[in-house]
């Protein structure tokens, strides 16, 4: 197997610090921008960066992962390891000298914010959004390679288990065998709980994969993926098992099958994230089903499965080099059947290219 690029969070703290507006200093409680940060990928952790340094706290399960995951992504960082009470008395300690401090706002709890109020009780706290997030929508190379290895493995695992569609397999079923696959394959998690939903089910876009019985002519949405050392993949395929779909539902295949294809040609530089929901949404008004695209076209794709930029009408973001979105239109019809179809893409210099390569036959074939 192919080895990755090195991971290096080297430059991300400085490139944090130069978006600070208004704040000496930013306390950070949510994990995975502390990983961002700093390389460490514990559970329990918190990052206090200030002008000139950045400490990060968290308890002695993770005295020595934490030395040398922080040593292994270059960050500059000390590092404190104690008790909760003991944690945060040492990042009281670090911005003692400071008057304003940051809390990731969208983040912190109403009691998390009170917390902090009480031990900083001499400091301004200063509400934050999107300090660090900001950074994260514009992916490099290493990240870029660690998603595409979990798309990778998440594409061998469906190629593995789809034969089991046509073999009276339950949902729960198919979803534990993909699940498995991709554990087997080398994915160190599930990138969220994977969705199988068949018949008429496939006209609930976030069903839970229950014990109905996949039967011939069912259409059956499979959105799934996997992570790699913390970076996800995101796919959705819909299959119509052993028969052509019929009536509505052979052209509710069609038009979304032409939706995706259409906004995922239109990913490249500088094209506004709703333009690209504009073009996937029009294709489905004009089919007559406006009603029946109920979410947005896509998100984000990072540590987190759902980042930003939003891909949607309510998206606000400029596609640029580095930003990993998904396009992922849908049409469902109650008491029928939906169908759904998704690719993470990257944004290159010039376009994009699709992360997530898995055939979109809908009978699965990859002759």
């Amino acid at each position: 197997m192919k080895a990755l690029p090195p991971m290096s969070v080297a430059g991300r703290l400085d490139a944090l610090r130069a978006r600070f507006d208004g704040i000496d200093a930013l306390i950070v409680t949510t994990l995975p921008n502390v990983r961002y940060l700093t390389g460490f990928a514990g559970s329990a952790g918190v990052l206090v960066v200030s002008p000139t340094g950045a400490l990060l706290t968290t308890d002695g399960r993770y005295r020595t992962q934490s030395a040398e995951q922080v040593r292994a992504a270059g960050a500059e960082v000390e590092i404190t390891i104690g008790n909760v009470t003991d944690q945060r008395r040492a990042a009281t300690d670090f911005v003692s000298s400071l008057s304003r401090v940051g809390l990731e706002a969208d983040n912190v709890t109403w009691a998390g914010q009170r917390v902090w109020a009480s031990l900083l009780e001499a400091k301004e706290l200063v509400p934050t959004s999107n300090a660090v997030e900001g950074l994260r929508e514009v992916k490099d190379e290493a990240e870029i390679a660690r998603m595409e290895r979990a798309a990778a493995i998440a594409d061998a695992a469906l190629y593995a288990v789809l034969p089991m569609l046509s073999e009276d397999v339950t949902e729960e079923q198919f979803a534990l065998e993909l699940d498995t696959a991709m554990r087997k394959g080398g994915a160190e998690s599930t990138a969220f709980d994977t969705i199988v939903a068949s018949g008429e089910n496939s006209a609930k876009p976030h069903h839970r994969p229950g014990a109905r019985r996949v039967r011939k002519g069912d259409p059956v949405v499979v959105d799934f993926g996997a992570t790699y050392e913390g970076y996800r993949s995101d796919m959705t395929r819909t299959f119509c098992v052993a028969a052509e779909p019929e009536g509505d539902m052979a052209r509710v295949f069609a038009v979304v099958g032409a939706s995706q294809a259409a906004g995922a040609a239109a990913v490249r530089p500088g094209i506004a994230a709703k333009e690209v929901d504009d073009v996937c949404r029009a294709i489905i008004a004009e089919a007559g089903w406006s009603d029946r695209f109920e979410h947005g076209t896509g998100h984000g794709v990072g540590l987190d499965i759902h980042e930003a930029p939003t891909v949607s009408q309510l998206g606000t973001a400029i596609l640029a080099p580095g930003f990993v979105v998904t396009v992922e239109p849908g049409v469902y019809l109650p008491g029928q059947g939906g169908v759904r179809v998704e690719d993470t893409l990257v944004v290159t210099e010039d376009g994009s290219r699709p992360l997530t390569r898995f055939t979109k036959d809908i009978h699965g074939s990859l002759d």
